[in-house]
């Protein structure tokens, strides 16, 4: 401390005989109070870096935590810091524990005090001198803590250690491990205490290290209670401020990135951590905009537990404002005396009813410290930014004379309510990855149907990043399914079999084949990258930015992935995208359709392919869905057929991911759907082709798409302009009547027989039985592929003119195997 500053333990030390002794720095970092109602404990340690009792400057606060971060990373070498997972205590050091990890860069959770209906506790421990001594383990993924590396305990004080002993014994008896690390801000054990936790390390035969930023003891006079309660009596209360014309109240619905977890409470890892940092400034951004101009001094105030997405926002706004101009603290369940004296820690109090259950809780109370000015008017702020989750926004947050936000709105000018989603896992099926994507969706709220599956997720299902797309499929990788072409398609026609009920040998490219892929790729990027980028815009101002993606699996899903990145990249959103399965003559998989509604508003799903042929799909969606509450409309890249009303263009252009089936599309097979494999609470199936890795390139289409996502931007968002203010974008199916006007022609009984555009034809002589295709006299570089496939096939290239298709493919008339109707049964053709 320097000459001219007052220490914030004096009044206490002066008065009750307590003393800290140790490190110069202790001080600096701790102040002292007294309980109000606590016989276990007379004294409090009350930090000033923690941003829990004491506003502090956000830097600090999640500073001190990097720097025990970095330290126990240093400690534990690469390889071991590598499988380390911190676990931090509720209430008062979530906020320290998960910064932490952030410092050590490895997953976290914390303990809480919070239930949470549908999660089963994985464990749980006792805080003995706290006044609320219950801690649950509540990860959503359990094997967060069954891993053999170090597991990091992080409190804010490491006083006696036994809650500590507590949860090493706890979690050594389920899943024992080699090495503990214990990190505290202060460690002010007795020597009793330490050779109790030295005794303990010994008995289980594990390593136990601690880590703090400072180190002392604190000396107790023999009547330290008696000294406490009888200061307690004697301390007048500090006289109320007559109530005034309450300050303003507004609320910032926080475009929080949908599924990512507000806190450690069932686990937050690395790609969590990634999310936030990008979307942080978009939402300090808006924390800023609902702040007058005039406000100098502004405290983020977060809630209990809830203390990390403050804490980050705080900073983030600290950042755009100046970082002098912010200060960070959150409210606590911990009763603590109020005395409004430069001495003492705690100069004023704020007491208010619990708002985060109020049928349960109703009658135990909450505080908030040094949030009111008291006798300082230097210590005013001008503005209190309230931070809480979902749960705690209820109507005993404003109602009534003692409300938080009534009592906030007599102590500042402004406040600024903004509610974050608490986060509900789902539960994670056998076989998932251990780290479930953030973007994972909230548990089925009441009264909705509870028997739904799990979606899928890569790497253990598709190559693509679980963070990129939830497959709401069943994964049939183990069944044999595939058949030569002509096998296959013997047995639909001979069994009226339904096509969905098998699959096709996977094609696997010729390196000739290949090559032209790659050509395709490189000569068309940008125009895909431009086409995404337009649909992207044009559902972004028609449907909000709470928007959610469901692709049509398979084609559909890389395209899907693409407008996810465009909005990520361009607009910082994380939009949720599944990938659902439809299947004609069957309709969308209805599974898939009430997880969808059983997780998001059914208006903010936009259903997603690549491209139109002559609409048969577009007509599939459309009666699938009458009646169910979704959005029929399909948002396309390239709508040839005339038949959607989103898309990114209509010419009839090559999409390369159309060029290969799964080795372009995070090596997933068309979907599945046959009886005795599905059953009525299943997702529709497919398989997962991990052994044909070695060819895959569906990551290589959408980075070399996405790398030309910055210079399409202008020409994107004036396109999703023309388009979004176009006075009539009703299809006029075109594409369809030019079917049937060739289907006549050819003295084909079926349209669908006839697969209209680039992508369609490119399908054909991938999967079926082709009989000839219709050439655009002239269409150039863009059919080199076709022609290729084509020859390889020994089907014969029919250059036509007026043609409003690139190509069109032919299923052969009359050899039928493989040609499928609307009912997706084989099509019976008379003989010529």
């Amino acid at each position: 401390m320097t000459a001219q500053q007052t220490w914030t333990g004096r009044w206490v030390a002066d008065r009750a005989g307590i003393a800290l002794t140790g490190s110069d720095r202790l001080p600096e970092l701790v102040g002292l109070a007294l309980r109000a109602q606590n016989p276990k404990r007379a004294h409090l340690l009350v930090s000033t870096v923690l941003g829990k009792h004491v506003p502090q400057r956000p830097a600090v606060v999640h500073g001190v935590g990097l720097e025990l971060g970095r330290q126990v990373r240093e400690l534990l070498g690469g390889e071991a810091a590598g499988r380390a997972v911190v676990l931090g205590y509720a209430e008062t050091a979530t906020g320290l524990g998960h910064s932490v990890a952030d410092g050590l860069d490895a997953p976290y959770l914390h303990s809480t005090r919070r239930p949470v209906a549908g999660v089963p506790p994985l464990g749980g421990f006792e805080e003995e001198h706290s006044h609320a001594t219950s801690h649950l383990l509540l990860p959503a993924d359990p094997e967060l803590l069954t891993g053999s590396g170090p597991l990091v305990l992080v409190d804010d004080e490491f006083s006696t250690g036994r809650t500590v002993l507590n949860t090493i014994r706890e979690l050594h008896a389920r899943h024992p491990r080699d090495h503990y690390v214990v990190v505290a801000l202060v460690d002010l054990r007795s020597a009793a205490d330490r050779r109790r936790l030295a005794d303990t390390a010994a008995e289980l035969g594990v390593r136990l290290d601690l880590v703090a930023t400072a180190s002392g003891a604190v000396q107790l006079p023999a009547d330290v209670q008696d000294r406490a309660e009888r200061l307690i009596a004697e301390a007048a209360p500090a006289p109320a401020a007559p109530p005034g014309t309450p300050a303003p109240l507004a609320r910032v619905d926080l475009d929080w990135p949908a599924g990512l977890p507000d806190g450690g409470r069932h686990g937050f890892t690395a790609r969590d951590r990634a999310r936030l940092d990008a979307a942080l400034p978009r939402l300090a951004g808006q924390l800023a905009d609902a702040l007058p101009a005039t406000a100098r001094r502004v405290l983020v105030l977060g809630f209990e537990e809830l203390m990390y997405a403050p804490l980050r926002l705080a900073g983030a706004l600290a950042d755009r404002l100046g970082g002098d101009r912010v200060r960070y603290s959150t409210t606590t369940r911990s009763p603590v005396l109020a005395v409004d004296d430069p001495g003492y820690a705690i100069r004023t109090r704020l007491a208010f009813p619990a708002h985060d259950d109020p049928q349960d809780d109703a009658s135990r109370e909450r505080y908030a410290y040094n949030v009111a000015p008291g006798s300082d008017p230097a210590r005013r702020f001008d503005a209190v930014v309230l931070v809480v989750d979902d749960v705690a926004d209820t109507p005993a947050l404003r109602e009534g004379e003692r409300a938080l936000l009534g009592q906030l709105r007599q102590v500042t000018d402004q406040v600024v309510l903004a509610v974050l989603p608490s986060h509900r896992p789902s539960p994670r099926p056998s076989g998932l990855p251990s780290q479930p994507p953030s973007h994972v969706p909230p548990r089925l709220p009441s009264g909705l149907p509870s028997r739904l599956p799990s979606p899928l997720y890569g790497p253990a299902f598709s190559s693509y990043r679980p963070d990129e797309v939830a497959w709401l499929l069943k994964d049939l990788s183990g069944v044999p399914l595939e058949a030569p072409t002509e096998e296959r398609e013997e047995a639909v026609q001979n069994g009226g079999a339904h096509y969905a009920e098998s699959l096709p040998v996977e094609y696997q490219p010729s390196p000739e084949y290949q090559e032209l892929f790659h050509q395709a790729l490189r000569a068309s990027a940008r125009r895909i990258a431009l086409a995404a980028g337009t649909v992207a815009e044009t559902l972004l101002r028609e449907r909000g930015p709470g928007l959610v993606l469901a692709s049509l699996a398979r084609a559909g899903t890389p395209v899907g992935i693409l407008i996810r990145r465009w909005l990520a990249h361009v607009h910082g959103l994380d939009t949720p995208h599944y990938a659902v399965s439809i299947v004609r003559g069957r309709g969308i998989d209805p599974v898939a359709l009430r997880y969808l509604a059983a997780h998001h508003r059914a208006g903010d799903v936009v259903f997603v392919d690549g491209w139109t042929g002559k609409g048969a799909i577009t007509r599939e969606l459309a009666e699938a869905l009458a009646g169910t509450g979704f959005d029929p409309d399909l948002a396309v890249l390239a709508d040839p057929g005339r038949c959607a009303r989103t898309y990114g263009t209509r010419d009839d252009f090559l999409i390369p991911s159309a060029c290969l089936n799964s080795t372009v599309s995070g090596l997933v097979s068309r979907t599945v759907l046959r009886p005795g494999l599905i059953g009525p609470d299943d997702f529709h199936g497919a398989k997962h082709y991990a052994e044909l890795a070695g060819a895959d390139v569906s990551a290589a289409f959408l980075d070399t798409v996405a790398d030309h996502f910055d210079a399409v931007r202008p020409e994107a968002v004036a396109a999703a302009d023309r388009l979004s203010t176009a006075p009539d974008r009703t299809p006029d199916w075109a594409g369809w009547a030019a079917v049937e006007r060739i289907s006549t022609e050819y003295g084909i009984d079926s349209v669908n027989l006839v697969k209209p555009g680039v992508g369609e034809t490119t399908r054909v002589l991938l999967r079926r039985v082709p009989w000839r295709v219709l050439a655009r006299r002239g269409a150039g570089a863009d059919l080199d592929h076709v022609r290729l496939l084509a020859a390889q096939r020994g089907v014969e290239v029919e250059e036509v003119d007026g043609l409003p298709y690139s190509c069109v493919g032919l299923i052969h008339p009359r050899y039928s195997r493989g040609a499928t109707g609307a009912s997706g049964r084989t099509v019976v053709v008379k003989e010529s």
